[in-house]
């Protein structure tokens, strides 16, 4: 019996995916995007960049090929939690656009959106909440995203959220009205999300 590709979309969730520098904000902004969601009674999981590092990509390191493989990593599993009908937040650096975009093709076009959480360089090594970048300038760290690996700003992302000028809060709103306009203008793709409050 072949299976209906309207019930198929209809069951598939999204791909809300921040990328940008470290310390930008993208995990701070994931948690409170996620707690923002659930209180509405939306399934969300939260797939972290430093927690796949100490599990699923726990034998990768970071050269460009096993940065490329932890990504793709993290998108096959986004694919299948989305494909759940759950909304999945993720927060990588994923600094290569080809990484990004091999992302959106895994999890698929209508359900990836891409969300650059800008900061300069000078404001991540000013906030800098994990010692990374003190690290990497004493030489203890080699090849930090920004410093001695590059880090390849979106060309055309979805939503841009600029944490130097936004305070979480208003950067979480931002980000919140962007994808709720985004699921209200494809309701045949995303039934139910129209409807939220």
């Amino acid at each position: 019996m072949e299976q209906d590709e309207s019930v198929t979309t209809i069951e598939k969730g999204m791909v809300i995916w921040l990328t940008g520098l470290p310390a930008a904000g993208k995990t701070t902004l994931a948690q409170s995007l996620a707690e923002r969601l659930r209180r509405e009674g939306r399934p969300v999981v939260m797939l972290d960049g430093d927690v796949m590092r100490k599990g699923i990509s726990s034998d990768l390191g970071f050269r460009p090929e096993d940065r490329h493989e932890n990504i793709r990593r993290a998108a096959e599993v986004a694919a299948l939690i989305a494909g759940e009908g759950i909304t999945v937040i993720a927060a990588f650096i994923s600094p290569y656009r080809a990484d990004r975009r091999r992302a959106r093709a895994i999890i698929g076009e209508r359900r990836f959106i891409e969300v650059y959480v800008k900061a300069s360089l000078e404001e991540c090594i000013r906030r800098d909440p994990k010692g990374l970048y003190r690290l990497a300038r004493a030489g203890k760290i080699e090849d930090l995203t920004g410093l001695g690996a590059p880090y390849e700003e979106p060309q055309n992302p979805d939503i841009v959220v600029d944490t130097t000028r936004l305070s979480k809060s208003e950067a979480v709103q931002r980000i919140y009205q962007r994808i709720r306009n985004l699921w209200t203008r494809q309701p045949h793709d995303l039934p139910g999300w129209e409807q939220i409050p």
